[in-house]
């Protein structure tokens, strides 16, 4: 399998695609100020305790309160909050745990008001960004996750990840790791272990221990709410994540974002970071490769897949449901039992995908094409349990009821990936009709003489549908030249093929939009 990353960037985002062998399979978007991110760890302040739900509301700087729930204390919770005390008060602190005198498990079946009171500090992961209306949702069971392992601290326990094969092998790493770590430290051995030796694993130990101890050393000049200790942005994680010998390119828009990247890939796969390539072509990046095709065509209510069948996807506030359509497929009528088959194997594969690239979470129900031999439903599902397994998410696969559903429990820890592929007309806006297309140079040429009078620019780039822009530059006399001579403005006119015949914008020589 061919892998390849593209990371767009502009002003307001940073924009993240995931190809497989060319087929988009993951996207992701990312503000420039994002905050409370899987995995950022923040010093909040307890502000209701909630007996009912067992659980309290914690503000963590979010507009909307944290929910943190009795069982995400985390049975080492007492002592989390003594080395908090300690590291408040700052009296001799040493943040070193292993000479650290851990204090007694919680109790599972315990009551949060017992244990927290309104008003206290508190260290709080975030567990899930928020959703909707929902604030972020808190844990205090910390980690701390690396390329090879995943660092916790007040525990002593190490697990190895049950997709490393070879029980020899899982046993080596788990020797090898607890041989490693310091009192009061816990782990979790990633895939990515595999096969490593004592000085990868002793080196990455060393840093995240280093990292979790000098977020809390200066901790004393902090007062809640504040962020202690920052996950990776999404492209960083990714890397860290996945970055394996499929990856063949890594294609970057913005210098700075691919100095940071090959910087981090030096770290952890110093012999990948030659496939990490600047692009500065003129087109944007997204265009080029195809990418924003792809995305119009695999996001919206129904999709279309190229033997015919088609996905009809509806989002409620619950669940998502998902139905299987053969559509016009060519079927063999003698045989109507394999051509459901058939046909349901196929829209399970994009199925799959379409999880993992909306991230799609919580219940998803899927209605296949009725199948009645019990054979049937089991290819079915085995096949699905199979494409799943390149999805990163935690979930869950029920086997085809009786009504031949299929129900999947996906986790979900952001909000999901939703994009409009349908647009108002800018023709009529809406109305139904449509002012004269011989007027579009009128309103262009307008638009700029307003701009060239407002405005201090001494350089305008027009950005039209391709048929427009073609007008404007047509013959050694063009509008483009004619309207160059009149405002005495330089002006540049490039095509952009996904944009509607009456839109155009207007930027100034630094790519930002002339907006008045």
């Amino acid at each position: 399998m061919i892998r390849e990353l593209f990371v767009e960037a502009d002003n307001d985002e940073i924009k993240i695609a995931l190809l497989e062998d060319k087929n988009l399979v993951e996207l992701n978007k990312e503000k420039n100020n994002l905050q409370f991110s899987v995995g950022d760890v923040y010093l909040g302040r307890v502000k209701k305790i909630i007996p009912g739900l067992n659980a309290a509301f914690v503000d963590v700087g979010y507009f909307k309160d944290a929910f943190l729930h009795y069982l995400d204390l985390g049975p080492q919770f007492v002592s989390l909050q003594r080395y908090l005390t300690q590291a408040l008060n700052q009296n001799h602190f040493n943040p070193s745990l292993n000479i650290f005198e851990p204090s007694p498990d919680i109790s599972k079946n315990g009551k949060i008001n017992q244990i927290l009171k309104s008003g206290q500090p508190i260290v709080v992961q975030i567990a899930k960004e928020p959703i909707s209306t929902k604030g972020p949702r808190l844990t205090s069971e910390i980690s701390i996750p690396g390329r090879n392992i995943v660092l916790i601290p007040f525990s002593n326990k190490v697990s190895v990840s049950q997709k490393i094969k070879s029980a020899e092998e899982r046993q080596r790493l788990k020797y090898l790791v607890e041989s490693l770590l310091p009192d009061n430290y816990g782990a979790i051995v990633r895939t990515a272990c595999e096969g490593k030796n004592v000085n990868d694993l002793d080196a990455e130990l060393r840093e995240l221990i280093k990292k979790w101890e000098s977020s809390f050393a200066n901790l004393y000049q902090k007062t809640p709410p504040a962020l202690i200790l920052s996950e990776l942005d999404r492209t960083h994680a990714i890397l860290r994540d996945m970055l394996n010998e499929s990856f063949t390119n890594i294609f970057v828009n913005d210098k700075q974002i691919a100095q940071t990247m090959r910087s981090f890939v030096q770290s952890i796969e110093p012999e990948k970071e030659k496939i990490i390539r600047l692009y500065q072509g003129k087109t944007a990046l997204f265009e080029q490769f195809g990418i924003n095709k792809q995305i119009k065509s695999l996001f919206g209510r129904t999709v279309t897949l190229k033997s015919g069948i088609y996905l009809v996807i509806e989002h409620t506030e619950a669940l998502h449901v998902i139905d299987v359509n053969s559509g016009h497929r060519q079927v063999n009528e003698n045989d109507q039992e394999q051509n459901a088959l058939e046909v349901n194997l196929i829209a399970a594969e994009e199925i799959a995908r379409q999880l993992r690239l909306r991230d799609l979470g919580g219940i998803i129900v899927i209605d296949f094409i009725d199948m009645y031999k019990a054979e049937n439903k089991k290819i079915l599902y085995d096949r699905m349990k199979k494409l799943m397994e390149k999805d990163r998410a935690k979930h869950n696969i029920l086997p085809l009821s009786k009504f031949g559903l299929m129900q999947i429990t996906r986790q979900r820890v952001r909000p999901e990936i939703n994009i409009v592929t349908t647009e108002k007309c800018p023709n009529c806006n809406g109305t139904g009709k449509s002012s004269s297309t011989i007027l579009i140079s009128s309103q262009i040429e307008a638009y700029i003489e307003y701009l060239a009078q407002k405005t201090p620019y001494k350089f305008f780039h027009i950005k039209a549908n391709p048929y427009v822009a073609a007008y404007l530059k047509n013959g050694l006399l063009s509008l483009r030249f004619k309207w160059m001579i009149k405002f005495k403005r330089f002006i540049k006119i490039s095509s952009v093929y996904q944009m509607p015949f009456h839109e155009y914008h207007v930027f100034n020589f630094y790519g930002q939009e002339i907006d008045l």
